[in-house]
């Protein structure tokens, strides 16, 4: 069914490929807003308007940062949450931001937006300094894409903010922030994840057997080994599972991944890249992930189990918290304590149950919708200070 805006609106959507949870929060917007009349929803990844050298620094190193040098990035993240506001190297990271964003601008004034949602903190920090200027003067709206706020997220003169849960809602009202701008609504997911999915059908599209219990593996990491020799390790066990692995884009994981599947014939699952990983998750019985941000939303969403690994430090530490307090994972921290946790949540069926229930209790499938309906209904004219 179509939802009917108040009167026809364009929105920019503004996120950054600085990591892929970003995007998909914008993405999962935009499909969101198909479900509306008369909203025009433009997504726009500012990554594509700068220069290629501010874009190799700003997102690639970044990447290179957080999957060779983890522990320097949690010192990055613990100090700049840290920093004031005015400290020199605040100052002149904004100087350098604005030098190389100037494209933002224009496209903007091209596009005349009637409000913008940011999805990654770079555009809203942008965007509050314009509109402290006054060269900017449509609403802006501000999605946290973890089960954390840091600091650079936290701007001045901004419409208000999409929360991932109370907690985070909480602190941000700690950081200043007035409780009528914030409004707890789940990180945005594709809509997919709020339709009930057959896991007999989608047991058949895979080739894999709807009655064995499934593990889908979506990540290694640092500390605690690559996919390939998790997998191994997990099929050693004397269980009764199924194993689907998946390898995204790495065409040289895959085929490694194929390698060891030829001698564990009908237990381990390789898979490339997919675009329909809800109807994979349907399958699953437990998610053996790290806990990014969208990845966490689209498991709870489903209500899957997590067995979480190799959390970034900083946000993905954050949304590991987040899950263990909430009783819908648990947390590996190497190789052995995988191996320990999988044999019990196999053995123990009555834990596995209570996850489950724990994840569908938290999850947001609809947060997409629900950030639109928040934006379409106020308008953006009250904001905050």
């Amino acid at each position: 069914m179509n939802r009917s805006a108040t009167k026809p609106q364009t929105i920019a959507v503004l996120s950054v490929s600085a990591g892929a949870g970003h995007v998909r929060a914008a993405q999962a917007l935009q499909a969101a807003a198909e479900g509306y009349q008369g909203v025009n929803l433009i997504h726009i990844d500012v990554m594509d308007l700068v220069p290629k050298l501010f874009r190799k620094i700003y997102a690639e190193t970044y990447i290179d940062i957080v999957e060779r040098h983890p522990a320097f990035w949690g010192y990055l993240y613990t100090l700049t949450d840290r920093e004031k506001a005015d400290a020199p190297m605040g100052r002149l990271r904004a100087a350098i931001e604005r030098l190389n964003t100037r494209q933002l601008d224009r496209v903007l004034r091209a596009i005349a937006p009637d409000q913008v949602i940011c999805t990654h903190f770079l555009p809203a920090q942008l965007l509050s300094r314009e509109l402290a200027k006054g060269t900017f003067q449509r609403p802006v709206w501000v999605q946290v894409t973890d089960f954390d706020v840091h600091a650079l997220w936290i701007q001045p003169h901004l419409a208000g903010y999409f929360a991932a849960s109370d907690e985070v809602a909480w602190r941000m009202i700690e950081r200043g922030i007035p409780r009528s701008a914030i409004h707890v609504t789940g990180i945005p997911i594709m809509p997919v994840f709020g339709e009930s999915q057959s896991r007999i059908r989608c047991a058949a599209e895979l080739g894999v057997d709807p009655s064995t219990t499934t593990l889908l593996m979506m990540s290694g990491g640092a500390g605690v080994g690559g996919i390939e020799r998790l997998a191994e390790r997990l099929l050693g066990l004397d269980l009764d599972f199924q194993l689907i692995a998946l390898a995204g884009r790495n065409d040289a994981l895959l085929e490694q991944l194929r390698m060891i599947a030829a001698r564990y014939p009908d237990r381990l699952y390789p898979m490339g890249f997919t675009r329909t990983i809800e109807r994979v998750m349907a399958v699953a019985d437990l998610a053996i992930t790290k806990p990014g941000g969208l990845t966490t939303s689209e498991c709870l969403a489903v209500g899957l189990p997590m067995l979480v690994i190799s959390p970034i430090p900083g946000q993905e530490e954050r949304n590991a918290d987040y899950l263990l307090e909430n009783g819908a994972a648990l947390k590996a921290c190497d190789e052995g304590a995988l191996t320990y946790r999988v044999n019990r949540l196999l053995s123990e069926p009555g834990l596995l149950d209570r996850l489950r229930d724990n994840a569908h209790r938290l999850g947001k499938p609809g947060a997409a919708r629900a950030v639109l309906d928040i934006v379409l209904a106020e308008g953006g004219t009250q904001l905050a200070t």
